[in-house]
Formats: structure tokens, sequence, C-alpha cells
């Protein structure tokens, strides 16, 4: 029996984009084409088989513990960019200045597809893997500030739940403006403690 099935729920490919070097600025750069290997997007500074640990699992690791690189792409939706844009008070917020790798359209509440559902690309076959929503953070806020001044802290508090998610390459292969990628998500119910182990957990 197949664990994973494919939907109904397409999506467009709007944008994409990489950052080489995070430590120097989080704006991403424009591209037309993302070619993607087993490590991610060379010469992007979250490519890689593994990756230092951070806040995100610090009740797991200690900070700059080497671990499996599942965060390889940020992925947001159009749909929720413009959200937040809307919250903070922009017509519009470039998705260069979150430090996206990657902007789709078209798949409803995307920020809270289940961890390990696929994307893929229905031309070339290229498989992302989806590991789990991406919080926000207040990175972001110096280059929209730059951008956009007086609207830099608004973006942390705006981007609650609307920050898309992370991945990795399942698949290699390459991705351009314009693909169409299909939501393929686990066959199997959501897990029915949840909620439980998270109100232990606060």
């Amino acid at each position: 029996m197949p664990a994973l099935i494919p939907t109904p729920f397409t999506a467009k490919v709007t944008w994409l984009g990489a950052n080489p070097d995070r430590d120097a600025a989080l704006e991403s750069r424009a591209m037309t084409e993302m070619s993607l290997t087993f490590q991610g997007y060379e010469g992007e500074s979250h490519a890689g088989l593994t990756r230092p640990a951070d806040s995100r699992v610090r009740a797991q690791y200690k900070r700059g513990t080497p671990i499996r690189n599942t965060r390889q792409l940020s992925i947001l939706s159009a749909e929720d960019l413009a959200s937040i844009a809307a919250d903070m008070g922009l017509d519009a917020l470039d998705p260069a200045l979150v430090g996206a790798s990657m902007v789709i359209a078209g798949i409803p509440d995307f920020s809270h597809i289940p961890p390990s559902s696929r994307l893929q690309d229905e031309a070339s076959g290229t498989t992302l893997t989806i590991d789990m929503e991406n919080r926000p953070c207040h990175l972001p806020a110096a280059p929209i500030e730059a951008r956009h001044p007086g609207f830099g802290k608004a973006f942390k508090r705006a981007a609650v739940s609307r920050r898309g998610v992370t991945a990795w390459v399942e698949r290699e292969g390459t991705i351009r403006l314009g693909a169409t990628l299909r939501l393929h998500i686990p066959d199997q119910p959501p897990w029915p403690h949840l909620e439980a182990a998270r109100r232990a957990a606060r």
C-alpha cells in the first residue's frame, strides 16, 4: 500500500531565489531556475547534507551540533505572503527580503500542510520533502526596514502561521519559474495524542 497519496492540489512556482551568505545579509537573489541536488541548491547558504543545530531544535540538541539538514529550502505561498504584507500595512512584500528560496501559488493554508508531504514537479519529477512549518523570526526585520522604513518590526507578528515551510531535496532535478508542483501527503491520520503532548510541553 502506498505511504504517500497524490492530491488534486497543485501549485505554480511564482518566484525562486538563493542567498549565498546569510551571515552577510538575509536577502535572497531572484532566479529563473534552480538546479537541485541532494545537498540542495549549490551556493545557497542553507545547502548541505548536514547543518548546525539552531534554536528551532534547542530542546533536542546543543546549538551547533551537526545534524541532518532538513531545511535546505524555505518555501512560502504567494497567498500567505500577500496576507503578511496586508497585515503589515504594505501593498506587497518582496520574498527576497525574507530570505525565501521559493514562492508558490495555489495550495490553501500552505504553511500547515502535513510534515513529510511532497511537492513534485510534474514536468521534471524533481521532488521536495516538507520538514515542518517555518516559524517567523526577527531576522527579516532589517532588510524589510531598509526597503520600507518603519515596517521592519511588524513582520514577525504578521508572519505567525504564514511563514511557509522548510524542505529538503528527495529527488534531484531542476525547478523553473512557472513549474507546476503537485502536493502528495502521507496516508495516515493525525496522531490522536498530539494536543495532549503539546499541552504537556507548554
